[in-house]
């Protein structure tokens, strides 16, 4: 080419230079902010399915416990159901006082479920009261706890054997002292054989109390002042703790 072409040339390849660095900034500013704007997007949706995932995790842990008490209390009752025929029903404990004068629990089983005044109401452990009052919705249990030969409110005495001595030993539990946390079995008959570490549970005498619900072990024995009965000390098997589940013990003649 000859000079002025060459000129020319050079010329126009560097202004054409000049214009396209800056351009080649500009565009990759605005392509930056463009990648910024989707990171921005992409990390709020980071943060929601984090926190999606937070709360997923704990509902799975709430899930998984509930799973495990309710598999607990499934094995329960069918081995139960084994020896008697009661149904059980699992109840969710609503409320619960502690007053000394009036400790009680609230259920969400009421009179549509079948739930019946006098009904036992058992934990896995043992036997925990009796429904004292019932509404469509829930039910009021009176726990063993209020039992007191003074007080006409208190839950009604309990007719109970010893396990493996059925038939030979034989006792009311008419009390709870609270300063000790046991239960008393009163008027057991001279020879009874009960003694010590003895599991108790209720004889079904009488008719309120189904029978074969555990009650609790015998801790001593104390023959009365003038001899013709003793008194036996049961720590009770249910602990009385903060329950977020019962059973209430249907018999056949109460489901019906």
């Amino acid at each position: 080419m000859s000079w002025p072409e060459n000129f020319l040339r050079d010329t126009t390849g560097f202004v054409q230079k000049m214009f396209y660095k800056p351009a080649g900034y500009v565009a990759g500013l605005f392509e930056d902010i463009g990648n910024l704007k989707d990171l921005s997007k992409e990390n709020e949706q980071l943060k929601i399915l984090a926190a999606q995932y937070a709360r997923d995790k704990a509902q799975y842990n709430f899930i998984q416990v509930e799973n495990e008490q309710l598999k607990e209390q499934l094995k329960f009752t069918k081995a139960q159901e084994e020896l008697y025929k009661y149904q059980y029903h699992i109840a969710q404990v609503v409320s619960q006082t502690t007053e000394p004068s009036n400790s009680t629990i609230v259920i969400d089983l009421g009179a549509k479920d079948g739930v019946r005044p006098n009904m036992s109401v058992i934990s896995v452990d043992g036997l925990v009261g009796v429904i004292s009052q019932v509404s469509n919705f829930t039910s009021t249990v009176k726990l063993m706890t209020m039992m007191d030969t003074n007080d006409p409110n208190s839950q009604p005495p309990i007719a109970a054997t010893a396990i493996n001595k059925e038939g030979k030993t034989f006792g009311m539990i008419e009390s709870y002292d609270p300063k000790t946390n046991k239960l008393l079995m009163n008027k057991i008959p001279p020879g009874d054989p009960i003694a010590p570490k003895d599991v108790i549970v209720s004889s079904g005498i009488g008719g309120l109390y189904p029978r074969g619900l555990t009650i609790g072990t015998v801790e001593s024995v104390e023959v009365g002042e003038f001899g013709l009965t003793s008194t036996a000390v049961i720590k009770p098997s249910a602990e009385f703790q903060d329950w977020k589940q019962l059973i209430v013990v249907f018999t056949e003649e109460r489901a019906e």
